[in-house]
Formats: C-alpha cells, structure tokens, sequence
C-alpha cells in the first residue's frame, strides 16, 4: 500500500530536485513562492477592507 513518503525517502526525493533543477534556481522557485504567498494574503487583507467600505457606505445610504 502506497503512503506518504518518509525519513530516508524524502532524503532522495530532495537529491532528485537538485540534480533536476540545481541549488540556483531552487533559491529562485523559493523565493516567488514566498512573495506569492505574500501577495495572496495581501490580497486577501485588502478584500476584507474593502468589504467593510462597501457595508459602511450601504449603511450610510
């Protein structure tokens, strides 16, 4: 039965991606991912501000 992978099996998985990919541009892929994740949430901070400006205008009127 197939899981998910452990100790020693991720070890090779993670050998696999840098001889695929090599440690330069994995650095690269990090890090667009991280500012990916940053705009998401950003993103997701101004939808609620922007919610809240929409209810108190509808109260308003």
């Amino acid at each position: 039965m197939l899981g998910l992978p452990r100790g020693a099996e991720w070890i090779v998985i993670l050998v696999i991606v840098v001889l695929l990919f090599g440690p330069g541009r994995i650095g690269k892929i990090a890090g667009e991912l991280g500012r990916s994740i940053k705009n998401f949430r950003e993103g997701l901070g101004n939808k609620d501000e922007q919610t809240e400006k929409d209810e108190t205008q509808e109260e308003m009127n």
